[in-house]
């Protein structure tokens, strides 16, 4: 860990902290205690008596509102919360509360999940009443694939691939994915994912579910196209994002995006 130290601080310049210990808790909390830019060994076995000392607002997962209660009982120290039985703690606040008294005995049995990249992003939507309306189903395909490119440009990725499903009402369930040249663009996006829509809906039945994926993601940022970019256009995303960014994912949309009430049929 020294050696992974030493060039994370070469390759980076930043100074970084840990701690070793047989569980995430007591490593968690250890590494509070090794900042800044230090670490820290807790030996198997010893967890308890590390913890017991502290005071209970150094348990991760005891808030504001928890430790007052704690405290207002006379629990000062995670040695004393270790000493609460269990039923009591139960009553007391639930599953959480024996959660607490759990890891307040340096027991925390969480796996550890490696690092991966996500692959994905989607997003679909089960309509209240199933529809055949055009309109309301093609502002609803903007208004996802427009939200999803949103998120891909807040990310610094790309999209390679985009998948439309559809769910009609007698619950069939079909889907058509297209390659593309990477992108983050909501012009190109919301023209491939309505070019899918047309040649995925040939039922002409009653719709119950539509949802958009963009998969094949890659890191980097939305490159202006010649062919496919306007300067307007690549202004108009940038003031949409700082938008959306200040005021949240739904303060400004296309006027098509909005959609109609569904016709009733």
């Amino acid at each position: 860990m020294s050696e992974l130290k030493s060039r994370i601080r070469k390759e980076t310049g930043l100074p970084i902290s840990y701690a070793l210990a047989s569980n995430k808790l007591v490593s968690k909390v250890a590494t509070d205690d090794a900042k800044p830019d230090g670490q820290k060994e807790v030996a198997h076995g010893q967890e308890k008596s590390y913890l017991a000392p502290l005071p209970i607002d150094r348990m991760p997962g005891i808030g504001r509102k928890t430790s007052t209660l704690l405290q207002q009982m006379g629990v000062r120290t995670i040695k004393t919360l270790s000493e609460i039985p269990v039923p009591m703690m139960q009553n007391l606040l639930g599953k959480h509360g024996v959660e607490l008294s759990r890891k307040a005995n340096g027991i925390d049995p969480t796996p550890i999940v490696p690092y991966s990249e996500q692959k994905s992003i989607s997003t679909e939507e089960t309509f209240q009443q199933d529809t055949i309306d055009m309109k309301f189903l093609n502002s609803e395909l903007i208004r996802m694939t427009e939200k999803l490119a949103f998120q891909l440009r807040q990310s610094k990725k790309l999209t390679g691939c985009v998948t439309v499903k559809l769910r009609y009402s007698n619950f069939d369930t079909v889907s058509k994915q297209m390659v593309i040249p990477y992108t983050a663009s909501d012009t190109v996006l919301i023209a491939k994912a309505k070019e899918l829509f047309a040649k995925l809906y040939e039922k002409r039945m009653l719709v119950r579910l539509i949802g958009v994926r963009f998969s094949h993601l890659v890191h980097g940022s939305h490159q202006i196209s010649l062919f496919e970019d306007t300067e307007e256009a690549v202004r108009l995303y940038q003031a949409m994002d700082i938008l959306r960014n200040k005021y949240g994912e739904e303060a400004v949309k296309r006027a098509i995006s909005i959609p109609p009430k569904p016709k009733k049929v």
